[in-house]
């Protein structure tokens, strides 16, 4: 998980898909069993999570993973898709080089901004201590924590490191503030401490891979979406949780159908290739990131387009020599996906790549090929079902987002093109 493959067949990337990817390590054994405790025996549920990446140096705007935290506070807030009566969180240190030592964490009701709900604090905790060691390479689950929460309630996670964590595991794109005080914060209710946030706002979320919950009423099975930037929410509102993926949630909710729906998009993330500072590929984390998440039903695949527009890493300004990308790369990864869902008892829904006339990316051979991938995803029947975001943002076929629906680069969906994509999935596809 440390190296990069520069020219990996899509074969030995399928075979990636059968090895496990991450392993609970000891100081946490009894929390990765999900049995810490007898007053919680009900079944765990996934409520929220992020792809995990490498600690890099993005070339479009700024993070604290290749720093990491000294002597610091960190307060992340996320938007839970299910409820229950306790929850649990997944903490990361998948590309750490060494121990991930974290003094202790707090978890309490969001307010605004860094504010923490007062009288909502409690401690987390790991096998009934404060502290904990990630190991490197390894993941933990915190005990139980007795929160009520119901779907779409924000919590704030407050992590404090009384040290130096070196380079920090992360999800880059976080469309969210995360914040940042230097010293012992963790009880704090108020947002004073807290005057640190990456600028201009983009955000990050650092250790944080998923939360969990139990003991809630029955909801549907969870639903993954799968991808890239479009996924993840670039163009998105900061803080205002207008990804597709939230409106999608939002939709089953009203619909009387509530059910979690978790984001498992990277931006500039490929299907074929790992990438310096765009994580892992597709075919790589597929089961990390979508597979081994409790209680998932369907998983969304809207991936490829990466690989379409941009060759090796450019993206990171890496100079590498890959192998070209075709047609039938792209459909024999997509299939390779398909095989490991199924596999697993897990819906697959196709979603088709929207169009980008008009971005500085845009060649007639890229688009060419976008059309054709499009083509296959609706007619092979291959995947389960298909959500049409191409038909759906640009139903004349123009080539092109529409003004108004795309963040102003044509390429990415504004807050309202996010809308009509979620608003163009059939609930009735989703597991």
């Amino acid at each position: 998980m440390h190296s990069f493959a520069r020219a990996a067949s899509v074969a030995a990337l399928t075979a990636a898909l059968s090895v496990t990817a991450t392993s609970l390590p000891a100081p946490a054994a009894a929390s990765a069993t999900g049995d810490t405790s007898s007053a919680y025996p009900q079944r765990w549920s996934a409520a929220w999570s992020a792809p995990m990446m490498r600690p890099s140096s993005a070339p479009w705007f700024e993070t604290w993973a290749v720093r990491g935290f000294d002597h610091q506070s960190v307060r992340q807030v996320v938007r839970l898709g299910t409820g229950g009566k306790a929850l649990r969180f997944r903490l990361s240190n998948l590309y750490g080089t060494t121990p991930l030592r974290l003094s202790g964490a707090t978890v309490g009701r969001a307010a605004d901004g860094a504010a923490v709900v007062p009288g909502t604090v409690l401690p987390l905790r790991f096998g009934h201590r404060d502290s904990v060691v990630v190991p490197a390479g390894g993941e933990v689950l915190s005990d139980p924590v007795p929160l009520p929460v119901a779907a779409r309630d924000r919590v704030a996670l407050t992590l404090w490191f009384d040290g130096a964590t070196g380079p920090a595991t992360y999800h880059q794109l976080s469309m969210t503030t995360t914040y940042r005080a230097d010293g012992d914060h963790r009880g704090d209710t108020d947002a004073a401490a807290f005057t640190d946030a990456v600028r201009p706002g983009y955000g990050s979320w650092y250790y944080l891979g998923g939360v969990e919950v139990t003991g809630g009423r029955p909801v549907g099975r969870a639903v993954v979406a799968f991808g890239e930037s479009t996924t993840d929410g670039f163009g998105a509102t900061v803080d205002g949780d207008d990804r597709y993926p939230d409106l999608l949630a939002e939709r089953l909710v009203a619909a009387g159908r509530p059910r979690p729906v978790l984001n498992a998009g990277i931006g500039s993330n490929k299907m074929l290739a790992d990438s310096a500072c765009a994580g892992d590929s597709a075919l790589s984390r597929f089961r990390r990131d979508v597979l081994d998440r409790p209680n998932v039903g369907t998983v969304i695949v809207s991936h490829g387009m990466n690989d379409i527009l941009r060759g090796g890493d450019q993206i990171c300004g890496v100079d590498r020599d890959d192998p070209p990308v075709t047609l039938q790369r792209l459909i024999n990864a997509h299939r390779a996906l398909i095989r490991a869902a199924h596999a697993r008892g897990v819906k697959a829904v196709g979603a088709t790549l929207m169009p980008f006339g008009g971005a500085p990316f845009w060649t007639a051979g890229a688009d060419r090929l976008r059309r054709d991938l499009n083509e296959w995803i609706r007619t092979s029947g291959a995947y389960d079902a298909v959500a049409d975001f191409d038909r759906a943002v640009d139903p004349e076929g123009t080539g092109a987002i529409p003004d108004g629906l795309h963040a102003g680069d044509h390429l990415h969906p504004g807050p309202l093109g996010y809308r009509v994509m979620a608003d163009s999935i059939d609930l009735d596809s989703l597991r």
